[in-house]
C-alpha cells in the first residue's frame, strides 16, 4: 500500500503498541471526527470476549465520540472482524479501516 497519511500512521502505530503493551492477539485504534484518538487491544474473559475494534469503538462512544473518522487494526490474521468493523459502520458508515501486520504494515483498507 502507499504510505500512509500522519493522521492514518497514528493510528497504527496506537494499535501497534496496545496490541504489543497487553500481548494481546489483536490492538485497534479509532480516530473521531473531533481528532481524539482511542486505542484498545482484544479482550478474552470467560464471561466477555471483544475484538479490539469492538473495545476502540465503545470507548469512542462511551466518551461521546459525534463519530469516526478511521480505525485501524493490528492483526496476525490480515483481516478485521466482521463485528468490529459493523461497529464502525453503526458509528460512521464513511469510515475506512486499515488493517496492518504486526510490523505496523498495512495489508488492506477498507
Amino acid at each position: 500500500m502507499s504510505e500512509l497519511a500522519p493522521e492514518d500512521a497514528k493510528i497504527v502505530t496506537l494499535a501497534r503498541s496496545t496490541r504489543a503493551r497487553n500481548g494481546t492477539p489483536e490492538g485497534a485504534a479509532v480516530r473521531d471526527t473531533d481528532g481524539r484518538t482511542y486505542a484498545a487491544s482484544s479482550v478474552a474473559l470467560p464471561s466477555l470476549g471483544l475484538s479490539a475494534l469492538q473495545v476502540a469503538v465503545a470507548m469512542a462512544v462511551s466518551s461521546g465520540a459525534p463519530g469516526l473518522e478511521a480505525a485501524a487494526v493490528v492483526t496476525t490474521s490480515g483481516q478485521a472482524d466482521a463485528e468490529g468493523v459493523a461497529a464502525v459502520r453503526d458509528l460512521a458508515p464513511g469510515a475506512y479501516v486499515l488493517v496492518a501486520d504486526p510490523s505496523g504494515t498495512v495489508v488492506s483498507r477498507s
